[in-house]
């Protein structure tokens, strides 16, 4: 049983046990500050019955204009409460606030390429591996010469919409869309004419320019 609460400018001096975790990045005092300025309502802590930390969630939202997207900067559980599905709930309550507040499409966030628990957990919710980020973490003194900078898995898994806002199916342009394919199709009849030299399809190949014009 866990509480959610906000997370809270104390809470910095009750972390210690949470972040003494070799995976859990560890910023400095303007870092926590900002964010909980920023963006407090995409930051919170799960807590224990009797008051002790338990995990926390620190989160931003990103984008400009009607595109937004919520983002998961730092997200880890103290050792003795794992498996107790803390970081599924806390993710859970992340999305829904990007939803409900920033209309956010999707929620992305980065983790180290060896971390393979934190992997599996985030494919197991239903996050995408859609990049890799070369050198994304700093070095944690433990490869040669204590220099072991490495690789992030860029995650991004999709938020429902809210009810009260258009879904980017509405927002599609169906004459640029129209536009594309034909386009895509001048330039496969190109490809075709450079091979076979048929005189023929120099002819198709300016009927669809002609059209794509006078859409």
């Amino acid at each position: 049983m866990s509480v959610t609460r906000p997370f809270k400018a104390t809470d910095m001096f009750r972390f210690n046990h949470i972040n003494l975790d070799l995976w859990t990045e560890t910023y400095g005092i303007n870092f926590y500050l900002g964010y909980l300025s920023r963006w407090p309502d995409l930051c919170s802590v799960e807590e224990s019955p009797n008051g002790r930390m338990m995990g926390y969630i620190l989160g931003k939202a990103e984008g400009q204009g009607t595109e937004w997207h919520g983002h998961i900067t730092a997200l880890t559980v103290a050792p003795e409460y794992r498996r107790l599905s803390l970081a599924r709930k806390m993710i859970d309550y992340l999305e829904r606030v990007s939803d409900n507040n920033y209309h956010g499409f999707f929620v992305d966030l980065y983790v180290r390429c060896t971390n393979t628990v934190a992997i599996g957990m985030y494919e197991g919710l239903g996050y995408s591996v859609y990049r890799r980020v070369r050198e994304y973490y700093g070095s944690l003194g433990l490869g040669r010469n204590a220099k072991d900078e490495e690789d992030a898995f860029a995650f991004l898994h999709s938020v429902l919409p809210s009810a009260n806002r258009r879904t980017a199916l509405h927002d599609i342009d169906v004459g640029s869309a129209v536009s594309l394919i034909i386009c895509l199709i001048a330039c496969k009849i190109l490809c075709l004419s450079a091979f076979t030299n048929e005189p023929y399809t120099a002819v198709y190949t300016a009927n669809v320019f002609s059209a794509l014009h006078h859409l």
